[in-house]
This record gives C-alpha cells, structure tokens and sequence, in this order.
C-alpha cells in the first residue's frame, strides 16, 4: 500500500507532461487489453458454443430417428448413425455399463474422459454437458436416456475440440504480444504528443525568464492553428504588449517628474544660499530670495498634488462623488472667481444654458478650470478668454476659446500626455506650468464619459470642447 501511495504522490507533484503522458498511455493500453479480453473470450465462447450446437442438433435428430423406431419395427437400430452430425461420436450404454452400440471404436474409452473432466468448465458451459481436457484437445460429452421395452439405456454424445484450442492458445500469445507492443507505442505517442501540446507553454515560460524590465521585446511566435493554446500565446503577447507600455510609460512618468521637481529644488536651494551669503545684509536680495523661494515652492506643491492625482487615478482610488448637479452653477461660479482673479486677459461668457449632470462636483470645476488655466496661460496679455455652454440634443458643450499661440496640427494629441507643453518658442509669451493639466482633465473626462474636442491654429487660438451627456 505504501509503495502505491508513493507512487501516486510521485505522479501528482510530477510535471505535466508526464502526467498526460501516463494518462494517455493507461487509458490506451486499458482499452486495448479490453478489446483484446472481449474478442478472445467471443472466440473461446464461440468454440465452445458450437460444440453445444453440434451435440444439440445430434441429439435432437437421434431422439426423432429412436420414436420411429419405436413405431416401425422394421427399422435397423444401427440406422441411429445417420442423424449425427460430423465430428461427433455415440456411444450407446445399457444399465450394466456396456456399450453395445460405438460409432467410433477407436474413440478415447468413456473412463478416460470421466477422469480428465474439468471441475471448473468456464461459466457459459451448458451446465448438462461436461467438458474433459486432453493435452491438447477439449471434448463435449452430453447424455440423453432412451427407453424402450422397459430396458433403460443412455445414450452419451462426444465432441472433440482440438485445432481451435490450439489456434485460441496461439491467439492468446499473440495477444499478450500485441498488448505488450500497445504499451510501448501508447507511451511512446504519449510523450509525443504531450511534448507537442505543451510546446507553447514551454516557450511562453523562456519567454518569461527572459523578459526583464529593460528589454521586453521577447514575444511567443503565434502559429496560424486556432486552438486554446494559440489563444494563451495571443493573451501572453497583448499582456507584454500592455506591459510594455505601461512600463515606458512609468520609466518616462518618472525621468519628467524627477526633471519637473530638480528645477525649483534647484531655484530654491540657489536662493537659500544667497540669502546665506548676503540676504541678512542686502534688503533687496533677502526679498528677491523669499519672493523666488515662495514661488518655486507653490509651484512644487502644485506639482506634487497633480502627481498624487494622477497616481491616485492610475491606481482607481481616486474616490468620485457622482451626483446630480446643476452645470450652469458651476460655470457661473468658476466664470466669476477667474474674471476676479484675473486682470490681465478678457475673460467672457457667451452662453450658459441649465443642464443637469451626472457627475462629481469637485472634477467637473477642476477640469473647467484647468481649460481656463491653460488658456490664460497660453494667450498674451490683453487677449480674450470667451466661455460658452450651449445645450444641443441630450449633450450640453462646454467651450473655452482663446486668442493665444495655438497649437500646431501635429501636437494637437501630445498635448493630453503627461508632461507635454506646448512650444512656445515662436511666441514672446513666458510659459510655465508641468504639463500635467490637460492629462488630469482627460482622466476626468473619461470618468464622467465625456468627449473632449480641440481645435487649434497657430497664432490664433485653441478652442478646447467638453461634449457633457445631460440627465433633463
């Protein structure tokens, strides 16, 4: 029991090529062993059943050809061979065991067959007939008593079954044989078909063990066959696909954030050693270098508050209140804050149409005002800033136009990526900000199912839509 139980713990922990290769291989040889069984025991029976057949049909024929007899006198008793058929021997026994009838007298003697009979004749034998086994032969005895004149006698039928043993002797080596060779090629095929099968995922773990973060360029060759191992090579392939783009992504995420934070740690640690040198006794430097140092630090403040926003959102735990909310409230409410904050550009509202929303009140101001924060900042002073909601067929669209630098054709979709900003080298206007602004607002906009639109021309203006589907 142990060494099964080792055995079987060893078959579970083994690879799974192995297993299918064991599996395949005893489901196969089971099956072949069992066709093999089930045919040589259809033989054997076949051999026996026709030994019946044959002693039946004797039978029957004699018990009609003994009531003829009986009815017409004239009849010879020695007629009684007629109705045998070939193969089978009669011999006729009175009540003091002699046989006076014999229609083979050089026929093994009634005591040899009583001494060689088998106890145990297979479970289909008719149970009214004996089977004796000879060296190489079976014989079937069957008996039948007759009755005539009050004299009993019994009349005892032999078949003998002797090539066909010798044949199903053969056929059972043979068997064995076959079962044997069964064996080796069920194994055999079983390996090979289990190495073919598992080949993919064999190449998917190289491919795995040689993938590092540096280089991800390893991919699984994707065979034309359309079967469920292609389709994990195919999912393997768009996860490293995906991997890779988050990755670079990261990589690039990281570089910008770590550029973006070295500049005002640079500023501010410039101004801090001026004001160590010479801020106590130069009133002008000391609140040059406050004023600097309070700047840059606002600015990397701002600059980390996006940073925690965007991780937070790529993580999905930004929290978002969705609720219904009243729009033109919102636009009325940033429109008037930003004209009181802001004196240097012209800052209108064309329309503002109600609309009820379904969104996150906190988001929904924050990307109007980083709309209007970018449009400030890229339009020169004395430019125009116009607002616009309009309502139009279940969407309200949400417009901010400027008169500022633009954007060429071929940065229009940049801008959205994070750290990106616009070149405004051909303009005299000083930009500043991290480029992070836009990406937030794209976030948010995908979270409330918001389409955004930009049109923009160079040294005309951007104007920047937010199409917003409305509840009433």
């Amino acid at each position: 029991m142990d060494f099964f139980k080792r055995i079987s713990r060893r078959i579970h922990y083994s690879q799974i090529s192995t297993k299918i290769t064991i599996t395949y291989a005893l489901c196969f040889i089971a099956l072949l062993v069992l066709t093999n069984v089930l045919a040589w025991l259809g033989f054997y029976y076949a051999l026996y059943s026709q030994a019946e057949k044959t002693l039946l049909f004797s039978m029957e024929n004699t018990a009609k050809l003994l009531e003829k007899i009986e009815q017409d006198s004239n009849l010879d008793v020695n007629s009684i061979r007629d109705p045998l058929v070939s193969g089978v021997v009669l011999r006729v026994v009175n009540a003091n065991g002699e046989v006076f009838i014999d229609t083979d007298p050089h026929y093994i003697t009634i005591d040899q067959f009583d001494k060689r009979i088998i106890s145990d004749p297979p479970f289909w034998t008719n149970s009214d007939m004996e089977v004796a086994r000879f060296t190489n032969a079976l014989i079937y005895r069957a008996k039948m008593n007759f009755t005539h004149d009050d004299e009993t006698v019994t009349l005892q039928f032999f078949r003998t079954i002797t090539s066909q043993v010798d044949f199903f002797e053969q056929l059972k080596n043979v068997l064995i044989v076959i079962d044997f060779i069964g064996l080796i090629l069920a194994v055999s095929t079983g390996y090979f078909i289990s190495r073919k099968i598992l080949r993919p995922i064999s190449t998917m773990t190289k491919t795995a063990q040689e993938i590092a973060i540096e280089s991800m360029t390893g991919r699984i060759p994707v065979n034309p066959v359309d079967d469920e191992l292609n389709d994990l090579a195919k999912t393997f392939n768009n996860m490293l696909d995906r991997l890779q783009v988050g990755i670079t992504q990261q990589q690039r995420f990281v570089s910008d954030a770590s550029h973006e934070l070295r500049t005002p740690a640079t500023v501010i640690r410039g101004y801090s050693d001026v004001l160590m040198r010479w801020g106590a006794k130069d009133p002008d430097i000391l609140q040059e270098s406050i004023e600097a140092i309070h700047s840059e630090a606002e600015n990397m403040q701002q600059l980390i508050e996006q940073l925690l926003f965007l991780a937070r959102s790529d993580q999905k735990r930004q929290p978002l209140n969705m609720e219904r909310l009243e729009l033109s409230e919102i636009v009325e409410d940033v429109f008037h804050k930003t004209r009181q904050v802001v004196h240097s550009h012209e800052i209108k509202l064309i329309h503002n149409d109600a609309a009820i929303i379904l969104a996150d009140k906190i988001t929904i101001r924050q990307m109007l005002r980083i709309f209007l924060d970018n449009a400030i900042k890229y339009t020169p002073s004395g430019g125009t800033i116009t607002i616009d909601s309009v309502r139009d067929n279940g969407r309200i669209k949400l417009s901010v136009q400027d008169t500022g630098i633009g954007i060429a054709p071929e940065n229009q979709q940049k801008v959205f990526e994070r750290f990106y900003r616009v070149n405004a080298s051909h303009s005299k206007q000083e930009v500043s900000g991290t480029g992070l602004g836009l990406s937030i607002a794209k976030w948010i906009a995908a979270q409330h199912n918001i389409n955004i639109e930009l049109e923009s021309e160079l040294n005309k203006g951007t104007t920047i839509s937010a199409i917003i589907p409305t509840q009433s």
